[in-house]
């Protein structure tokens, strides 16, 4: 017998015998009703454990990671509202069950056992993926075990005043709610975990609201791995701006008394707490893990003899709550009845196709007051003599401030974030002026964490703005990219499309700076973006794209739920020149607010027949400058700026490729990963003219001299177009 069949028969033998753990005698505000209501949800939580496993081996379920142990959570959902968003632990099946038991019209033993079946009627992932979550109970999915849910939650907590301040049109958490956030005690020692507790408390020292509940469900255990005993009390109990409460996981009277507590304490200061849970956990890890082939079986049966329901059924016995026999009885009928529903459940349909599976992976559009641009008034107010300014050719860096401050007069839910964007105006200026235009809660200087500064355009999503971060050089999107990739956009895939971040992520990359940074600071690879089921990924090359790709950006994100990553290539920021010094080639002029590029359209300069050059970004610049030396050889080409990177523009390219008989792709990203390599398999399907490729090389880049070394140049451009002009068709 495994240990789950171990624990059911102790449970049944021990009860029905009177063999009851000691422990301290019920106390505190839990009332016999709710007691009895909260060990209902604790069985229902056993039963499904045990059945998950019971599919899993009959072929019918297919991931299994149980909350056994952890029925005490229950007590905490008691202690909160319904519309206290909640980040949840895996192992927090009866905190979903109990927050179920406060919204009338739930069916969670179904809905769960569908997840467990994967079937595709399953209400929260439909058949994705096996997660905790539903939208009626203010559940997001949450797949992460390493702690990535800490980040987004404190960026809720942040949204929850921010929206007091002004609340934005598809704001869903009520002014009053809190955030509730729990984790293991092995996933506290991560450093996300740790980044998010020090930015909740960082935050919490300026006094800014932060209304945050952390739960620590500590059972001594990461898979197998102990945590040192007392560790997690010493770290967390004397820690600045965080209130630390601490119960007996085992004992829902002491566990509703300390989250009662703490909840409140959360409510009514409107800073973070941490709640210390003391529980154990049952059967193993997850899955087919056995915890007796790591850990000494006498240590094993000493968790299992702790079983909480077992201090449960004592606990309502001595408040008179419950006797033995009807606590036994009612085990035994929910386990039972779950085992009759899940002979149905297994019995619902499947995803079966790729488009079934990817259904989800866009989330539906949102419905939005529609808007009739900044007004005139408005304008003349925030812009000033930036008004006349617009009338004359600028450089990218100035256009994309004029467009953030456009967008942000004509959509009030938009949040700039990021280190540096505010007082400073970013490394480069380009969010000059936009905080004392729009203030400090708005433009918002972070402290210097990339996750955190993620995890609050995530949080601040859930609660309907429209967050714009930065990450300030590309290469410092690697200490957070998990937030995109596991995080934000993952969630409308495991939701089915019922939850969803929406933002526009703005990172300053690419290379071709002169003399500055070398690797961190130049970066050229895009891989792991485009890499990321969902996402979109833009590139200008002027001013004027940019400033146009930008608001089309903010339409993406607002109205239709995207996630963007907007990149803006550094030494475009300044360039003014073209082809000359002083010939102010490659500057444009502001388009009206009420200009776009739409998401797919790509750009063309000229219509020459002989030769199509396709690139991007840095590449898009230097081959208008080869493009000039080809047409006085007499070769007659056109450039085509690609723009949109995720997906690619398959369709505008194609059209934009008509009647050219050779196309060479150059692509400033590295020839192994780079967008080249997509555009090549797309030629060899599609071309039926040759066509090459010019990429940058496998590496870092260098600072000084070499800084260009291994990218693309325009001298190259030219020799590669004569090489490719000179091949047999």
């Amino acid at each position: 017998m495994d240990r789950a069949g171990i624990v059911h028969e102790n449970f049944l033998r021990r009860v029905a015998a009177g063999d009851l753990p000691p422990g301290a005698p019920p106390s505190g505000p839990l009332g016999a009703t709710d007691a009895v209501a909260l060990f209902r949800a604790g069985c229902l939580s056993r039963a499904l454990d045990r059945t998950s496993r019971a599919m899993q081996k009959a072929g019918q379920g297919f991931y299994t990671i149980g909350s056994s142990g952890h029925e005490g959570v229950a007590a905490v959902a008691h202690a909160l509202r319904p519309t206290d968003m909640a980040f949840l632990h895996y192992r927090d099946a009866a905190f979903q069950i109990a927050r179920a038991g406060q919204v009338p019209g739930q069916s969670i033993t179904w809905d769960m056992l569908l997840s467990f079946a994967c079937s595709a009627e399953d209400p929260i992932s439909g058949g994705r993926h096996k997660v905790l979550g539903s939208r009626a109970l203010m559940i997001p999915p949450q797949t992460s075990t390493i702690a990535s849910h800490l980040p987004k939650a404190v960026g809720a907590a942040y949204a929850i005043g921010a929206a007091r301040r002004a609340r934005p049109e598809h704001a869903v958490l009520p002014d009053d709610a809190i955030i509730y956030c729990s984790f293991g005690d092995a996933s506290a020692n991560h450093s996300t975990a740790q980044g998010a507790f020090n930015t909740a408390q960082w935050t919490a020292y300026q006094s800014v609201p932060l209304p945050i509940l952390f739960c620590c469900e500590d059972n001594g255990i990461g898979i197998s791995v102990r945590t040192p005993r007392g560790w997690i009390e010493a770290a967390f109990k004397h820690r600045p701006g965080l209130r630390y409460f601490a119960a007996d996981g085992l004992d829902i009277h002491d566990t509703y008394r300390a989250a009662s507590e703490a909840a409140a304490y959360v409510r009514r200061h409107r800073k973070p707490a941490f709640l210390h849970l003391r529980t154990v956990r049952l059967y193993g890890h997850a899955g087919a893990d056995v915890a007796t082939s790591y850990l000494p079986r006498a240590e094993v049966e000493a968790d299992e003899a702790n079983d909480p329901l077992l201090h449960s059924v004592r606990l309502l016995a001595e408040a008179g709550a419950l006797d033995p026999a009807q606590a036994l009885a009612i085990y035994t009928d929910t386990c039972a009845r779950v085992e009759r529903v899940a002979a149905e459940a297994v019995t619902r349909p499947r995803l079966r196709s790729a488009a079934d599976v990817m259904a989800s992976l866009i989330p539906p559009p949102r419905p939005c007051t529609p808007t009739n641009g900044p007004a005139p008034e408005a304008r003349a107010a925030v812009f000033g003599s930036d008004l006349k300014a617009m009338a004359e050719p600028q450089h990218m860096a100035r256009l994309i401030t004029w467009a953030l401050t456009d967008l942000m007069l004509e959509h009030p839910e938009i949040a700039l974030m990021g280190e540096d964007v505010g007082r400073k105006g970013g490394v480069y200026g380009v969010t000059q002026k936009l905080q004392a235009r729009f203030g400090a809660a708005r433009v918002i200087d972070t402290l210097l964490d990339e996750q955190s500064i993620l995890g609050l355009a995530i949080g601040m999503a859930h609660n309907g703005f429209v967050p714009i971060p930065e990450i300030q050089f590309l290469a410092y999107l690697h200490n957070a990219e998990d937030q995109l990739r596991g995080e934000a956009a993952t969630l409308p895939f495991f939701s089915n499309g019922q939850f969803a971040n929406p933002m526009v992520i703005r990172i300053a990359g690419l290379g071709y700076q002169k003399g500055f940074g070398g690797h961190f600071h130049n970066d050229n690879a895009l891989a792991v973006l485009r890499d990321i089921p969902g996402v979109i990924v833009a590139v200008p090359s002027t001013g004027a794209d940019a400033a146009m790709m930008l608001r089309e950006c903010v339409r993406l994100a607002r109205a239709e739920n995207r996630v963007v990553v907007f990149v803006e290539p550094i030494a475009l920021y300044p360039m003014r020149d073209l082809l000359a010094e002083g010939d102010g080639g490659w500057m444009t002029r502001y388009p009206a607010p009420d200009r776009r590029v739409a998401l797919g359209e790509v750009g063309q300069h000229g219509e020459g027949r002989d030769l199509a050059l396709v690139s991007f970004g840095n590449g898009h610049y230097l081959c208008r400058k080869a493009q000039a030396r080809l047409g006085e050889g007499g070769i007659d080409a056109r450039v085509v700026d690609l723009r949109w990177l995720a997906p690619l523009p398959m369709e505008g390219l194609r059209a934009a490729l008509d009647g050219v008989r050779r196309v060479l792709f150059v692509d400033e990203t590295r020839r192994s990963g780079g967008v080249a390599e997509a555009l090549m398999a797309w030629a060899a399907e599609t071309l039926a003219v040759p066509f090459a490729r010019l990429s940058a090389e496998d590496s870092f880049i260098a600072t000084g001299p070499a800084y260009a070394a291994t990218l693309p140049s325009a001298d190259g451009i030219e020799a590669a177009a004569r090489a490719l002009m000179e091949r047999d068709t």
